[in-house]
């Protein structure tokens, strides 16, 4: 079946045109449904002008319609991963607002710590929203969200979820691996996974405060061996203010 927005029986006047190529200026010869051109000028193949990719942003057969995607589409493809992860994390605590609250802060935290330090902010800030989603299931039961029972549905349904989603295989296994083994690292974590790990650190010791305010010794000491990344180590310090000594 084919998109309704490429199927020429919807076409209308218009839908063969000319763009000028944006290196030498040519006239290129389009058809609606031509999702690039190369210029018989100067060789250079651009982007059909007046296709809508809006589509592609969530599509999971994106690259089998209009082959490699633009590396604007593929940020705006993320960031729309991003948002709709979010959306079914709510989903699935439904009314459990303090654990839908933890995950935000953990998001927004891993998100800082991700930019800092450079990393594939797609697998963070995912495994970010998801990192508890097994103890949507887990607490329902008589474990009551014991963490090796979570560790083993989190990346079940972490799986099931962004296959729905249309999310690439390997950004499923290392948001998996993050969920599977986060509160446990090894040795040789890579960097999302270290993000993550931070943020949900600091999003713990935020909580805990609340409760009982930590003196200075007890946040120097969480800097020395709580977190993984030099810039986990630094928001830590800035967004905790412990009072006393």
């Amino acid at each position: 079946m084919k998109c309704p927005g490429q199927d020429t029986r919807y076409w209308k006047p218009g839908a063969v045109f000319e763009a000028k190529c944006p290196k030498c200026g040519h006239e290129v010869e389009f058809f609606k449904d031509d999702t690039t051109r190369r210029c018989r000028a100067c060789g250079h193949r651009f982007l059909n002008p007046a296709m809508d990719f809006g589509c592609a942003a969530y599509c999971q057969y994106a690259e089998q319609c209009i082959g490699d995607l633009p590396p604007e589409l593929l940020a705006q493809r993320q960031n729309l991963l991003k948002d709709r992860v979010a959306v079914e994390m709510k989903r699935r605590f439904k009314k459990d607002f303090k654990r839908i609250g933890h995950a935000l802060r953990v998001a927004r935290h891993a998100e800082q710590i991700g930019r800092e330090e450079q990393g594939n902010l797609a697998a963070i800030l995912v495994a970010a929203y998801l990192h508890d989603i097994g103890l949507s299931v887990t607490e329902k039961g008589a474990s009551k969200g014991a963490a090796w029972d979570q560790e083993d549905e989190g990346p079940a349904l972490a799986r099931e979820i962004l296959t729905r989603l249309g999310a690439g295989e390997g950004l499923i296994e290392e948001v998996c691996h993050i969920i599977g083994r986060h509160r446990a690292p090894g040795p040789e974590e890579g960097l999302a996974f270290r993000c993550v790990h931070d943020a949900e650190a600091i999003a713990d010791l935020e909580e805990r405060q609340k409760a009982d305010p930590l003196s200075r010794d007890s946040v120097s000491q969480a800097n020395e061996t709580a977190f993984l990344t030099e810039s986990g180590r630094r928001l830590a310090r800035r967004v905790l203010s412990p009072a006393g000594p």
